[in-house]
């Protein structure tokens, strides 16, 4: 009887709650695990195949040219010839894409629009990073950010640097605290650009 009550205490112990704090803090981690960035990967099987996997891996969407359907799978990710599936179209609502994992941006060559909404990691150094992405300045045509609580003034006036954007949807920002100088500068900076606003 003794021996058994011995066994159980370790299991009993285990029914204790977390200090507050260390879910999200295990969550962070594992989330920066997911964005780490692997080289090796990206050589071995394509810009759009790895950063497809990173995407995924984090909760985003991918569309791929001459589809229509969303990729949400990632283990459903179609095969085929190195290069036979380009990105033309991301999804990261809900994603947990940071930083961290932007270089896998970096090879892609037809992406068309992004959409960013309630994106808890993203900030303003991912959109200065976005726009100075050489490809994306090159492809990229729609962005849309919603409710990305880390956005300021700073990351939406970044955005200049992507010349050949036509549509930018912005809403729900409270980090855009100037509003009507922001607007102005990014449209002196982009005079083709239809920008749509929902902020307040």
């Amino acid at each position: 009887m003794v021996l058994l009550g011995k066994l159980a205490q370790p299991v009993c112990g285990l029914s204790k709650v977390p200090p507050p704090g260390a879910c999200r803090r295990f969550w962070g981690w594992l989330n920066a695990v997911f964005n780490k960035v692997d080289y090796d990967r990206i050589q071995a099987v394509g810009p759009d195949r790895a950063a497809s996997e990173w995407l995924l891996r984090c909760g985003a969407l991918v569309r791929y040219q001459g589809y229509q359907k969303w990729q949400q799978d990632y283990n459903g990710l179609p095969t085929g010839p190195l290069g036979k599936y380009k990105i033309e179209a991301i999804n990261a609502t809900d994603s947990c894409i940071m930083y961290r994992g932007f270089d896998y941006l970096d090879g892609l060559e037809h992406v068309t629009e992004i959409k960013l909404q309630k994106c808890i990691y993203i900030q303003d150094e991912c959109l200065q990073r976005l726009s100075e992405t050489k490809n994306l300045q090159k492809s990229l045509l729609q962005l849309q950010i919603i409710s990305c609580g880390n956005v300021t003034d700073k990351g939406i006036l970044a955005l200049h640097k992507l010349t050949n954007l036509e549509y930018l949807y912005l809403s729900d920002l409270p980090g855009i605290r100037e509003k009507e100088t922001t607007v102005r500068i990014l449209q002196q900076a982009l005079p083709n650009l239809e920008l749509e606003l929902d902020l307040e």
